[in-house]
């Protein structure tokens, strides 16, 4: 994760999404998702940082899933602080009304899979699907690579 993270390795993360794609297809909770959505970054940090992992994961999932990627629909608004040292609360605080749904009526009544990176607390994840969810008819399933374990 840290190579895919923080050094470019972005060939990992789509290695990564295609096969997790593949196990995911598999079972039938997932045979249905039409839409994959990777969790936004604020666009300052993705351009400095050159991309977004989530959605690199994202693109590997949509090779064997056979779904679409949108990333124009969930946008982070706001630039936050790094959610690294953060307690539960904190992390929550962080990213509560960060994110923002625009021109969703394409996503309503569709199976949506949400992807993350890496799952800490899931403060990012609560926050995305509390947008998501506004949607009327929208199913929203949970995909992540890694978890952080304390």
């Amino acid at each position: 994760m840290h190579q895919l993270k923080y050094k470019g390795k972005k060939e990992i993360g789509i290695f990564l999404g295609n096969m997790y794609g593949k196990e995911l297809e598999a079972t039938p909770l997932f045979k249905t998702v039409e839409v994959i959505i990777p969790v936004p970054m604020h666009p300052k940090k993705e351009k400095m940082r050159g991309y977004n992992q989530s959605e690199i994961i994202a693109t590997g999932l949509s090779q064997s899933m056979n779904a679409m990627v949108d990333t124009k629909t969930l946008i982070k608004t706001v630039k936050t602080e790094t959610q690294t040292k953060k307690s539960r609360f904190s992390r929550w605080e962080n990213v509560k009304e960060v994110f923002e749904i625009r021109n969703y009526e394409h996503l309503a009544n569709k199976h949506v899979l949400l992807v993350d990176d890496v799952i800490t607390t899931g403060s990012t994840l609560e926050s995305c699907i509390l947008n998501l969810s506004k949607v009327p008819g929208i199913k929203i399933s949970v995909a992540s690579v890694a978890y952080a374990y304390h």
